[in-house]
């Protein structure tokens, strides 16, 4: 159980006690209901944002859940029965994915049953071309589909560039050689229109609603898969909401975020020191 969280959005914030965080999270998350797309952005391995996750999930009643963590292909090779944990890990060879205990994300599967199941995963093969070769020209060979309707034909501006690339370099433990950053920033890019092309995918399938399960950097409205979707197709009805562990301050950009106590883990700019 966590010790407490707190629940914001862009009209209100509150803190609420421990001993109901679950039920009413629920409660809070069940008004999801009435969008197209919803973001449910984790802290990746957060106990908490993934036990969320699947309520969200469940309240939403979605058509289609978009993964960050499935490749198309593995998203497209799940059995119709998602009931065993332990076969499911073995056909996605999950324990080589990189990813956080696969036992944290089974119960999202669960929560929507009938659901499609989309992956939108970059794998680090495919992240690498980015840094040989533009960004859209990257994009348009693994999807097969027109970069442009997705906006990352256009390079960003110095300025905008530049906040990405301080994020980047900060998301990396300030360890990374200046000369990445660009390209880090493009794998970000290209990370959000897979997203974003897969939700519109499971949209054209289903007709919605479609939940996306995927790290909160990727929910922000402001350069994330919320602002390709505008792009694309700016009529959707798209909630951000975000699951962190510290206050964004005033400026957050999602719709609602809710922050939760970070769980033990080993700090991960030690080896850095």
């Amino acid at each position: 159980m966590m010790r407490a969280f707190a629940l914001g959005s862009a009209l209100a914030a509150g803190l609420w006690a421990a001993a109901h965080a679950d039920e009413r999270g629920a409660a809070f998350l069940a008004d999801l209901v009435g969008h197209d797309v919803v973001l449910l952005g984790e802290v990746h391995g957060n106990p908490a944002h993934h036990r969320l996750q699947a309520q969200g999930v469940a309240a939403l009643a979605p058509a289609a859940i978009v993964w960050e963590m499935l490749t198309p292909e593995q998203a497209a090779g799940l059995p119709d029965d998602l009931r065993d944990a332990s076969a499911l890990a073995r056909l996605l060879e999950w324990d080589q994915s990189g990813w956080p205990d696969f036992a944290l994300y089974h119960p999202i599967m669960l929560a929507a049953p009938g659901a499609l199941h989309l992956g939108a995963e970059i794998t680090r093969g495919q992240t690498r071309l980015v840094f040989e070769q533009p960004l859209a020209a990257v994009f348009e060979a693994l999807f097969d589909q027109p970069a442009q309707p997705l906006g990352i034909t256009t390079p960003l501006d110095d300025t905008d560039q530049a906040a990405r690339e301080a994020m980047q370099a900060a998301a990396h433990c300030d360890a990374l050689p200046e000369d990445l950053l660009p390209g880090m920033v493009d794998a970000q890019r290209l990370r959000d229109a897979a997203l974003a092309a897969q939700v519109l995918a499971a949209l054209d399938r289903t007709g919605g609603p479609v939940a996306v399960i995927t790290g909160a950097g990727h929910v922000r409205r402001d350069i994330g898969v919320p602002r390709k979707l505008a792009h694309a197709a700016p009529d959707l009805r798209v909630l951000s909401l975000a699951m962190l562990e510290a206050e964004p301050g005033p400026d957050a950009p999602f719709d609602r975020w809710i922050v939760t106590d970070a769980p033990s883990r080993a700090d991960p700019c030690a080896a850095f020191d």
